[in-house]
């Protein structure tokens, strides 16, 4: 496999030449992430960049890949775990393998406020709605998609160019700007279905793909400490010291809980013994939690230097502080307990 490692965003972002065609440096961070992606989607395709099907015997490889990404760029980070995740579905529910030049997504968020109604017709699905938060909107030539059927919820394919329009003004966001992640209008879209009703929840590597979610966390927060072990380097002092000591043990430990992750992944890929779930949860709660203080600990560590001189690590603390809240907080707290008390609500 060759090296993971992707370079480093430019530090000019904020340059009159490098604002979009609205002004706004935002959207020249989406296009130089759009481009990024694409190379290593190429590189994906050819074989050059590994990314192993989780529950593989190299589910552990995966996750590392994941991490590596995240820790050089975490807006290209999300874009490329949905790739990879599309293809893992894809492989999972017998959908046909992407071809080289695409570039896949997977939007399945599903606020109660928007979604997608997928309709049954003489020539096939057609797929109408609003699908909000879906990274990589500008750049993704496919995207698998989840919508309320008449028989329920179902996953579909779709290409994005023909009746998906990105909406303006809905993705504001600093942090993971360059994930490009706006609210989607599908208008009458042709789709095919991929597996079942409700099959995509209900497959086990749902939950493995929630652990691949929380190694970019993972890459993140390395990427983030890291301004905290230079300023240790440059400067002896006890303080700033022990916050370097309990973010490497934090960090350390996070490490080997995704590792162990992916031993029981490979060893259970079918998840037979009915533990993915919990696994899941439980392994996205903790990192989220180390995630979550590493940030705050280099915050109070370094202080304003780095979020105001060091463009690299502002935009790595903000890209985290987005992207952790795919996990939702006490809500997903609770549910763990919940299953932790009534176990028969695992599978």
């Amino acid at each position: 496999m060759a090296d993971v490692t992707v370079s480093p965003p430019s530090h000019r972002e904020n340059g009159p030449a490098d604002r979009g065609a609205d002004g706004s440096a935002p959207e020249a961070v989406r296009r130089a992430t759009a481009g990024r992606f694409a190379a290593v989607a190429d590189l994906i395709a050819a074989g050059s960049m590994e990314f192993p099907l989780p529950g593989s015997g190299r589910t552990g490889r995966r996750f590392a890949a994941l991490r590596a990404v995240a820790e050089e760029d975490l807006s290209l980070a999300r874009l490329v775990e949905g790739h990879v995740d599309a293809v893992a579905i894809l492989a999972e529910l017998g959908g046909p393998a992407p071809a080289p030049g695409q570039r896949w997504a997977v939007w399945a968020a599903e606020p109660p406020d928007a979604g997608l109604t997928a309709v049954r017709t003489a020539e096939g699905w057609l797929l109408s709605g609003v699908k909000q938060y879906c990274s990589g909107a500008h750049s993704c030539t496919h995207a698998l998609v989840t919508a309320r059927a008449a028989d329920g919820r179902r996953l579909f394919a779709v290409r994005t160019d023909t009746g998906c329009e990105p909406v303006s003004g809905t993705w504001q966001a600093i942090g993971m700007a360059g994930s490009d992640t706006p609210d989607v209008t599908f208008s009458e879209v042709p789709a095919a279905a991929v597996g079942g009703v409700e099959s995509y929840v209900r497959r086990p590597g749902f939950q493995h793909g929630g652990i691949g979610v929380a190694a970019c966390w993972y890459g993140g927060a390395l990427a983030v400490a890291g301004a905290l072990r230079r300023a240790a380097e440059r400067h002896a002092d006890p303080h700033t010291d022990a916050h370097l000591g309990a973010v490497d043990a934090q960090l350390q430990a996070a490490g080997t809980v995704l590792r162990q992750a992916a031993v029981e992944i490979d060893g259970d890929p079918l998840d037979t013994r009915g533990g993915a779930r919990t696994r899941g949860m439980r392994v996205r709660a903790f990192v989220e939690s180390v995630c979550a203080d590493v940030l705050a600990r280099v915050g109070r560590a370094t202080g304003a230097g780095p979020l105001c001189h060091d463009p690299r690590h502002a935009r790595a603390a903000a890209d985290l502080a987005v992207y952790l809240r795919q996990h939702h907080g006490e809500r997903d707290l609770a549910a763990l307990g919940a299953l932790l008390a009534r176990p028969e609500a695992e599978r």
